[in-house]
């Protein structure tokens, strides 16, 4: 089993591993996705850890695709690891760990608690005759440098950027209640020295940095950066946040400012506070929560955006998973042309709804079908000098409706079918992508992936078709994926079309048990150029 999962961890293309010592497989879905996180729901995450790594499981073999940042009693915040094509109703599979207590204790009656809601433990289920285990301290995390090249035959000049990360996690430092993390990325081009001279946050990116101190399991204090997975909507939080659990009901107050929207710095003139409340209720089926959310935020001391935030989730019918959230606007400040000023409203107005239903029919055959609405987001005092152009922007809709079929061990079959539109459009947006693949085949022991992507929009229409086999190389030490795509792409008001053939080459390789390189190249082959792509990574995780 140790050699299995160390196998499948080569699969990552960043290859960012865990210490995870696997339990019983959990269950997930992914419920949203925003534009730095990846949310998925879990019937409990009782076990899962920050750190851990999230799979995805094709044809017995699992691919690590996402490293959990935050976590909630029954959700978990994720970072991506490489590039994967992920979207929401994936199903996900989490290993919770097993400590030697709750191995022990497997033997005797067990007594069912609710797991903790934010600050993850390594406890496993209390038994009836032994008390509860205390949180242990518990510190992850990696170092990472990477190199983006870009050649080609064009006049264009040849690209090279360079990008350093650290993630780090730490719980219960000293086994008391206070933790900390951190995820920042440092990227620049090494020509272009300069911008970094002259704003450093050019290329510092801070994404997570922040302490916290949880004075009992009701009342948890939070300082730094972070994004809170019940409000994410919100986006990161710079200042206070303070929650309180009385279960099943957890309430939480924020203040503090957000993100400078130009480049992530940190802008003590963007104030913004609010409070949430959830609700949890778990049945047989599994659970069902609900977040209600009001967020004030400001620009220099102005109202800059005033919005409510609701999401529900449940599976109240066996086998059938429902995701719902509701964004709406409570403030409005437009200029009135006929005076030339501005007046305000706090008239609701829907900014964006998403609703998801996923249905697992039989153990081999599962369907899903999601609906979004969405509009500008409008900051009136940041956007203030193209406001006009966000209000007369209308609402895009969108429906995307998947099957996956497993008819046979090692055999998936999987179709997705994309439909999105403005009333404006010349014509709505379509897309449909199906996939086959085969794992484990006999006598070579490699996986092989068959897909086709068909797509057609207002601009443009092609065709993409794509052929991949990977194989663990060296037991568990070296993995090497080679694909090959085709496209075929037709502009509108152009006579001719764009085909490009795309090769690509995937190596990742353990060099020792903490330190991983991974290496990948991408051709693009067009009739008169060519653009070659090559990433480096090196990854040391502590």
């Amino acid at each position: 089993m140790r050699y299995v999962i160390l196998i499948t961890l080569l699969v990552c293309s960043s290859f960012q591993l865990t210490g995870q010592t696997p339990g019983k497989p959990v269950e997930g879905a992914v419920s949203y996705i925003s534009s730095q996180s990846i949310y998925v729901k879990f019937p409990s995450t009782a076990g899962i850890a920050i750190g851990d790594t999230l799979y995805t499981s094709r044809n017995n073999r699992r691919t690590p695709v996402l490293k959990v940042r935050e976590l909630s009693s029954t959700s978990c915040v994720c970072d991506p690891i490489g590039q994967h094509d992920i979207k929401i109703a994936d199903k996900l599979l989490a290993f919770p760990k097993q400590t030697p207590e709750a191995v022990k204790s497997e033997s005797v009656p067990v007594v069912p608690i609710s797991p903790p809601v934010v600050i993850p433990t390594d406890t496993a289920a209390t038994s009836a005759i032994k008390p509860a285990i205390k949180s242990r301290q518990q510190i992850t995390g990696y170092i990472s440098a990477s190199s983006y090249s870009g050649f080609s035959n064009t006049p264009a000049a040849n690209t090279q950027r360079m990008q350093y990360t650290l993630s780090f996690i730490g719980n219960n430092f000293g086994n008391s209640g206070a933790s900390a993390e951190a995820y920042i990325s440092f990227y620049h081009n090494p020509s272009e020295w300069g911008e970094v001279q002259k704003d450093v946050f050019n290329a510092l990116k801070i994404y997570s940095l922040n302490v916290s101190y949880e004075f009992s399991k009701n009342f948890k204090l939070l300082l730094g950066r972070k994004i809170n997975p019940l409000i994410s909507n919100a986006g990161a939080i710079d200042g206070l946040q303070f929650e309180m659990k009385f279960k099943p009901i957890t309430i939480g107050i924020i203040g503090g400012s957000r993100p400078d929207y130009r480049d992530y710095s940190f802008n003590f003139n963007l104030l913004q506070y609010g409070a949430y409340i959830a609700h949890e209720l778990k049945n047989k089926n599994g659970p069902m929560q609900t977040t209600l959310a009001f967020i004030q935020q400001n620009n220099s001391g102005k109202t800059d955006r005033r919005f409510a935030y609701l999401q529900h989730s449940n599976s109240l019918i066996p086998n059938l998973n429902f995701f719902g959230s509701v964004e709406v606007d409570l403030y409005q400040n437009v200029m009135d042309k006929t005076d030339s000023t501005y007046k305000s409203s706090s008239l609701p107005k829907l900014s964006n709804l998403y609703l998801s239903l996923r249905w697992r029919i039989i153990r081999q055959l599962s369907v899903s079908l999601s609906y979004s609405a969405r509009t500008n987001v409008i900051y009136y005092e940041s956007y203030k000098t193209y406001i006009d152009q966000l209000i007369q922007m209308e609402t895009t809709q969108g429906y995307l409706f998947s099957v996956n079929l497993r008819p046979v061990n090692n055999l998936t079959i999987g179709t997705t079918i994309g439909y999105r539109f403005q009333p404006s459009d010349p014509k709505p947006s379509k897309n449909l992508n199906a996939y086959v693949t085969y794992s484990q085949i006999p006598v070579l022991d490699i996986s092989a992936t068959l897909t086709a992507t068909l797509l057609e929009t207002s601009y443009v229409s092609g065709q993409v078709y794509g052929f991949g086999i990977s194989r663990d190389l060296f037991k568990g030490k070296l993995y090497g994926a080679l694909n090959y795509r085709y496209t075929n792409y037709k502009f509108a008001g152009s006579a001719g079309s764009q085909v490009q053939n795309v090769g690509e080459i995937n190596l990742s390789w353990r060099i020792m048990r903490k330190l991983s390189c991974t290496v990948y190249f991408e051709g693009t082959f067009e009739k008169q150029f060519q653009y070659q792509r090559i990433y480096v990574q090196i990854t040391q995780r502590f």
